[in-house]
């Protein structure tokens, strides 16, 4: 490799000015090429409404919509302080954290690059050097010697293709899609909280219901014990009812186990050990919230993961440029000076002094299609990116499609599941007071409770999948129902430790 050095003087010499004007107007006429390929827009086959679009009105993008407190739709103050802990103390959400500032790290060294780099060194050593003379003797009058050197050196290299521009919006698109997956495991974490919670709530009014179906079948027992005393009835209706007693026991004992689980669950999610969380169980059930009109089709688009694979999209586009620039010329400006000398105070004399200035330019000729490959790769990689970004757009309608119909369904099946219970608690006031009329025996009792039982159970039942459902719709739709701003990225509630 030769490198030519020039006097700062030489520069300013007639024919080396219109040398310098020619080589800048060269490199600006380089620099205005760019590798940057043109980002196509992905097309979507979006339907223009959902097909569970009773009562909804037509989408407008509202891709900036600020996503809020949206569990206090559930009006319950447990649930408010235990999504504010998820926010400052779940694990899985640092992490999402850490990925996010590691990314914004990696743009600012992308930014970098558009820079000189400068460096400095400093150095001192002592030696001594042997000679033989024409007699193949050593000559031992050699003296060691010291020299000492300090210096500073420079470079840069010209974005003359782009190659830097297309590396930072790279790392600025991975910076925005891990924004957007920060906001999406905290949506995440928040719907599977509230979830759980909510089915916790039902579980306590489950464990309620076996309580008192526990009590009732007690004092049938008892009931029936006093008859067979008197002689009324057998010792066969004395079992059943004991038997009938002893299983709903069981299912009152097992409920428990599904609270303590959920509570466990919970107690991770807010960043604590089960062993010291514990949350009281209330006399009140949670209430299905009423979803107003509208708000699906305006907020759909506003998911955070949807905003992730398309930010991913553009980052595998800039990647193609990237790519790209490997078939260029690289440029390197370089300088240096500094002082070499024998004795350590003649290090900065002007003697002592030296310096050099120059440029670089190297190109691949022959790769054996490295080059060729790594395009190709980096087009594939989009190509998978943009199918990636389009079956989550289609996932996105289809959890919003279900949800809706899960939460009109649901309600009409609740409403026939009340009318159920009412003519399952009639029918069991009946067979009581037949039984004891003596004009029926203790087996239709024991059909009519049974009866009765599950048909309560099962209206708990579809309101823990009515809340389900809808906090999946709320997930669904990215949050919130209306207007609350949300948080900004990273500040209060995402601890970094």
């Amino acid at each position: 490799m030769l490198i030519m050095t020039m006097h700062p003087a030489d520069f300013f010499r007639p024919a080396n000015s219109r040398r310098l004007v020619l080589a800048t107007l060269l490199c600006m006429g380089l620099a205005a090429c760019s590798t940057t390929p043109p980002e196509p827009p992905v097309k979507l086959n979006v339907p223009a409404a959902f097909a569970e679009d009773q009562g909804w009105m037509q989408a407008n993008p509202q891709d900036a919509a600020p996503r809020g407190a949206w569990w206090q739709v559930y009006n319950d103050p447990v649930l408010d302080q235990l999504e504010q802990q998820v926010a400052q103390a779940n694990q899985s959400l640092q992490a999402a954290l850490a990925a996010y500032d590691q990314a914004t790290a990696l743009t600012a060294v992308s930014r970098a690059q558009f820079y000189p780099t400068v460096g400095a060194n400093a150095s001192a050593s002592r030696s001594k050097s042997g000679t033989i003379n024409a007699s193949g003797q050593s000559n031992s009058q050699s003296v060691p010697s010291n020299i000492y050197s300090a210096g500073l050196t420079a470079s840069w290299v010209p974005d003359l293709w782009g190659q830097v521009r297309q590396q930072v919006a790279t790392s600025e698109a991975s910076a925005q899609a891990s924004a957007a997956t920060l906001q999406s495991t905290r949506l995440s974490l928040q719907a599977t909280l509230a979830q759980t919670y909510l089915q916790l709530r039902v579980t306590d009014a489950q464990i309620r219901l076996a309580g008192q179906t526990v009590a009732a079948y007690q004092k049938a027992l008892q009931l029936t014990e006093n008859r067979y005393r008197a002689g009324v009835v057998s010792a066969a209706d004395v079992a059943l009812a004991r038997t009938q007693l002893l299983g709903a026991q069981v299912t009152y004992t097992d409920l428990g186990v599904t609270r303590a689980q959920q509570q466990h669950a919970i107690a991770v999610l807010v960043g604590v050990p089960p062993s010291q969380f514990n949350l009281e169980a209330v006399e009140m059930s949670p209430a299905v919230p009423e979803i107003p009109a509208g708000v699906p089709a305006q907020l759909l688009q506003r998911r955070p993961d949807l905003a992730a694979a398309e930010r991913k999209v553009a980052q595998a586009n800039a990647q193609i440029g990237v790519a790209q620039t490997a078939w260029f010329p690289s440029l390197t400006l370089s300088a240096q000076t500094g002082s070499r000398v024998s004795h350590l105070a003649d290090l900065f004399s002007a003697p002592s002094l030296f310096w050099s200035l120059g440029p670089t330019l190297a190109v691949t000729l022959f790769d054996a299609g490295a080059r060729s490959a790594q395009v190709a790769s980096a087009e594939a990689g989009y190509r998978q990116t943009v199918a990636t970004y389009r079956q989550t757009v289609l996932t996105a309608f289809q959890q919003a499609e279900d949800n809706l119909a899960a939460q009109r369904i649901l309600t009409d099946e609740a409403a026939l599941q009340r009318q159920t219970v009412q003519a399952a608690e009639t029918s069991l006031r009946f067979a009581k007071n037949q039984y004891k009329a003596g004009m029926v025996p203790y087996l239709n009792v024991i059909t009519a409770q049974a009866t009765a039982s599950n048909a309560q159970n099962a209206e708990l039942g579809l309101l823990g999948r009515r809340l389900t459902a809808s906090v999946l719709l709320i997930q669904a739709l990215g949050g919130s129902w209306g207007g609350d701003t949300a948080p900004e990225l990273g500040s209060a509630p995402v601890r970094s430790e």
